[in-house]
């Protein structure tokens, strides 16, 4: 455990359905600083061609949850839109898009703490862990 007086806060996206980190993916991070205090939006980046956001905004001291909130729609709209092309399939494109077009994670934070938090992903579900 750290010394720090504020938690931090780390998110990467990979996509199941393909094996491969989701690139290009937008990324809201926002915390409040109780159960019933608004949430303050912070910031927020895009995954990189590893699937990870390296310059997610710091927590304001006393926070106690975090929303990242993952615009994956799209993403999967890009993604259909290439694999379709490549495959000089056309059709594919009217059967593009995610069931989820966007997936928020709320989570407790507590000071001192690092909180890494996975997505994965595919069009029609995903998944979620606290990470190392």
């Amino acid at each position: 455990m750290s010394t720090s007086a504020t938690a931090s806060v780390s998110t990467h996206i990979l996509d199941t359905s393909v094996g491969r980190p989701a690139e290009g993916v937008a990324v809201q991070l926002s915390a409040r600083t109780g159960r019933t205090a608004y949430w303050q939006a912070l910031g927020g980046s895009a995954t990189d061609g590893d699937g990870r956001c390296k310059d997610l905004p710091a927590l304001p001291e006393g926070t106690t949850h975090v929303r990242l909130d993952f615009a994956v729609e799209p993403y999967f709209e890009e993604s259909a839109k290439k694999q379709a092309d490549a495959q000089q399939d056309a059709p594919a494109n009217r059967d593009s898009g995610a069931f989820f077009p966007e997936v928020a994670i709320t989570f407790a934070v507590e000071p001192g703490e690092h909180y890494h938090v996975p997505l994965l992903l595919n069009p029609f579900g995903y998944s979620v862990y606290r990470g190392s």
